[in-house]
């Protein structure tokens, strides 16, 4: 027994008659199709999780600095506000 009931020796028949209707030309531009698809679709999702990651940095980033800017000195405007006064 092999794959679900499946023996080798019937998985080998049907795997010959595949063969033999679309022969092996086909079947090696298909395997080529398929496998440049499964690259374009890995190549996808590294790119969008490289974006992701970008810009969660990019945003973290943009944060930090605004933590680090400094807030406006409040005091310079009562010292004009003090100065008229005299």
């Amino acid at each position: 027994m092999g794959l679900g009931g499946i023996s080798i020796w019937q998985l080998l028949i049907v795997l010959a008659i595949i063969v033999l209707l679309f022969g092996t030309k086909k079947l090696r531009g298909m395997g080529g199709d398929l496998g440049g698809a499964v690259k374009g679709f890995k190549k996808a999702m590294s790119d969008d999780q490289n974006t992701e990651k970008q810009a969660s940095e990019d945003k973290a980033e943009q944060i930090q600095n605004s933590a680090e800017s400094k807030p406006a000195d409040i005091n310079t405007t009562d010292k004009t506000k003090d100065s008229n006064k005299v």
